[in-house]
């Protein structure tokens, strides 16, 4: 799921500019226990704004959203 995410993301990214930043929960405890089971997750600025599955077109609207406020 982790590499649908990033395949959407990168797609998406010709489109819009916005910084990626991948992280691998794995090397930090907190994230691991709070993310664990739910990965991949996606922020934007900080918001948890989908996990497990997510198409492009909420990928676009949140990038959308976040721009706007």
């Amino acid at each position: 799921m982790c590499d649908d995410l990033k395949r959407i993301l990168l797609r998406v990214r010709r489109r819009m500019a916005f910084e990626l930043r991948e992280v691998d929960i794995s090397d930090d405890p907190v994230l691991e226990r709070r993310y664990g089971h739910d990965v991949p997750v996606l922020l934007l600025d900080g918001v948890e704004t989908a996990s497990h599955r997510i198409d492009e077109a909420e990928v676009v609207r949140g990038l959308i959203r976040a721009q706007e406020g």
